[in-house]
């Protein structure tokens, strides 16, 4: 696990290409109904957008990608969609950890996991295991996953791990409870992108996302790809990131 470091505590190296990239993958029902197809075909070609996206990710030297697969709000859905991504889920697990092994990716899944069946959460952790050493890119899927949710579990494992802290709440930090967020093993993001022309942030890493540069795109999930990965990189390039700080100091500090 990487030392967990806070934005609002630590100003994160400049870094040209984002160290953590975060993505809710927003459109797929839309770009089926454009196009007259069930909105199966559209979460079904989102698949291939994320194993695209995951390739490009590794090979521009992104370190951490984050998807936002299900929210906790996403259960609201009709109930044959969220069976079909139930389903989605369950053959990406069984037919892609085999490259990413292979191409040295590591996997991840955070949430709440408890509401799957079984044999769900087998699979989760058998492709966690598999590619628990590689280190050139880590995935991570949040699914069943909601921002909320994520503070109010890491504040109660904050208080199962160390009981003393509920009499005495003036030690209670950042550095107290960040280790117990759901990504305490990855860096906070530089980029977040949503696609589907949304402007929202909807419930995800809402702790983590403090001082994230925001990409917003009208395209569709399923129609993402390196080249709009690109662009979001690009727009990431030309924010000053100054972290409470002023223009100059900035300045001052990269020339540094």
């Amino acid at each position: 696990m990487i030392p967990v470091s806070s934005t609002t505590i630590t100003v994160p190296r400049s870094r040209e290409v984002p160290r953590h990239i975060a993505i809710i993958m927003d459109g797929n029902g839309r770009w089926a109904t454009q196009r007259r197809l069930p909105r199966v075909a559209g979460h079904a070609r989102g698949v291939e957008a994320v194993r695209a996206t995951v390739e490009a990710c590794a090979r521009r030297g992104v370190e951490f990608l984050t998807l936002f697969a299900f929210s906790s709000e996403n259960w609201r859905r009709p109930a044959d969609e969220v069976s079909l991504l139930m389903r989605l889920f369950v053959s990406a697990l069984e037919r892609e950890v085999a490259q990413l092994r292979a191409n040295g990716i590591r996997l991840r899944v955070v949430g709440d996991l408890s509401a799957f069946e079984p044999g769900l959460r087998k699979l989760i952790t058998q492709a966690e295991a598999r590619t628990a050493a590689n280190r050139r890119l880590t995935l991570t899927i949040a699914a069943n996953y909601g921002g909320r949710w994520d503070i109010l579990q890491a504040v109660q494992s904050m208080l199962r791990a160390q009981p003393e802290l509920a009499g005495d709440p003036d030690r209670i930090g950042e550095q107290a409870l960040s280790p117990h967020l759901a990504l305490a093993y990855a860096p906070e993001p530089d980029l977040f992108v949503r696609t589907g022309g949304e402007q929202r942030i909807s419930n995800f890493l809402l702790w983590q996302l403090a001082y994230t540069e925001l990409y917003f795109t009208d395209t569709f999930w399923p129609d993402f790809d390196a080249a709009a990965l690109d662009r979001a990189i690009e727009s990431f390039r030309r924010r000053e990131r100054r972290f409470g700080r002023t223009s100059e100091q900035v300045s001052a500090a990269e020339a540094g």
